[in-house]
């Protein structure tokens, strides 16, 4: 199974938007809460090159985006090979 890691906040209808999705999908992913964690936040604007809304979502490392680009990924099909780590 693949690692994702979400950078979140807690009143982010985006961030729900795409927990929910990932969860659906059966797949597991840490949670990285920016506001009770704000140092954290520094460390996702560097990883997602700039990007500063939540959520950003990252598979294996890799960038996906927020819930819109996770939401368009899984129309086209190609989340569910991401997630089973093909």
């Amino acid at each position: 199974m693949a690692k994702i890691e979400i950078y979140s906040s807690p009143f982010c209808g985006f961030c729900h938007a795409a927990k929910r999705l990932l969860t659906q999908k059966g797949a597991s992913f840490t949670e990285i809460d920016v506001m009770k964690n704000p140092d954290r936040k520094a460390e996702m604007i560097q990883r997602a090159k700039g990007k500063r809304t939540v959520p950003q979502i990252f598979i294996d490392g890799a960038h996906i985006g927020g819930s819109d680009e996770l939401h368009a990924l899984d129309r086209r099909g190609g989340l569910d090979p991401l997630l089973n780590g093909a």
